[in-house]
């Protein structure tokens, strides 16, 4: 097992290593070629932050193994609210803008409660994979078409850091077909030693991805969470989270639904998907305030990771077999 657990420490730090590479070099490659701006932005906040969980999840969904596939994709959207959020809040209170309020967090909770659907008959098919592919089209084009209008959001923020990187097209190439081999080469090694792990501990694959995978693909928004935080870049801290869950529940298991149609376990509907849910509409609530706007301070953040603590330790009491 020791072999296992040395492949998952370094299957998390190169996926989030090539990651990022990846990022710059299919940014540097797309802007040479003349991709606007706009359209660059909505690829780095995107699939950009989201592309550890979708490689992890497809590769998973590939190799038959279902749990590490929809808990990596659903507890990444849990480690993002209670975790991630709860730990920036406690370093920055995070001021909530009103565009979050007013159009992403509906966007999200609707996205949610269409997942939850999309599971009650215990099985993820490929229309439902198509259905959820679909719904991030539309979610995209009606992004792309509100940032046209001139609205200033998240997207235009990334947008205009882009422009100021310079980076050759032959290096570009080169970051973004090494960025990829990497992500996938990684992925699988990941995937193998978290099986490994799980097997060797006699727990399932799904309490391996919902704690360890979760938590490693999700480092790459806590560390930008945590760095927009500290630069009182309150919009970017919340709005890499919202935007991460989005895409990880529409892009993340859509894509390893229509590749790998999947029996959904019924914890994941009973116990997992309820956590998520719960925590979505907490954020919800947590943001409002004051003429509809508020702000999460560091108690809000304490109650965030009180409640991921809880059901860590939840999962983890649940996971082996009674003596």
């Amino acid at each position: 097992m020791l072999y296992a657990i040395i492949a998952v420490i370094i299957g998390l730090v190169l996926l989030v290593w090539s990651a990022d590479r990846f990022i710059d070099g299919s940014a540097a490659t797309a802007r040479h070629f003349g991709m606007p701006p706009l359209l660059i932005g909505m690829v780095i906040v995107g699939f950009g932050t989201s592309a550890p969980e979708i490689v992890v999840s497809v590769m998973s969904a590939l190799d038959g193994s279902p749990g590490i596939a929809l808990g990596n994709a659903y507890g990444s959207n849990i480690a993002n609210i209670a975790l991630i959020l709860g730990i920036t809040a406690l370093i920055s209170p995070i001021v909530v803008q009103p565009q979050i309020v007013k159009k992403e967090m509906p966007v999200l909770l609707g996205i949610t409660a269409l997942s939850v659907l999309l599971l009650l008959d215990g099985r993820l098919a490929v229309w439902d994979g198509a259905v959820l592919l679909l719904v991030l089209g539309a979610y995209m084009v009606r992004t792309v078409m509100q940032n046209l209008k001139g609205a200033d959001n998240l997207i235009e923020d990334i947008s205009a850091e882009l422009e100021n990187t310079q980076m050759s097209l032959r290096r570009g190439l080169f970051w973004l077909a090494l960025g990829l081999l990497v992500l996938v080469l990684s992925s699988r090694l990941l995937v193998w030693g978290a099986v490994t792990v799980a097997q060797s501990l006699g727990v399932s694959d799904l309490v391996i991805g919902l704690t360890v995978v979760a938590i490693g693909t999700s480092l790459p928004e806590l560390a930008s969470s945590v760095v927009a935080a500290r630069k009182g870049e309150h919009d970017i801290a919340l709005g890499n989270v919202v935007g991460s869950n989005l895409f990880n529940t529409l892009a993340v298991v859509g894509l390893a639904a229509v590749i790998s149609p999947m029996d959904v376990a019924p914890e994941i509907l009973n116990r997992d998907v309820v956590v998520m849910s719960a925590l979505t509409v907490l954020l919800f609530v947590f943001c409002l305030g004051k003429g509809g706007f508020g702000k999460v301070g560091r108690l809000k953040g304490l109650v965030l990771l009180a409640a991921y603590t809880a059901y860590t330790v939840y999962l983890i009491m649940g996971s082996f077999p009674a003596a």
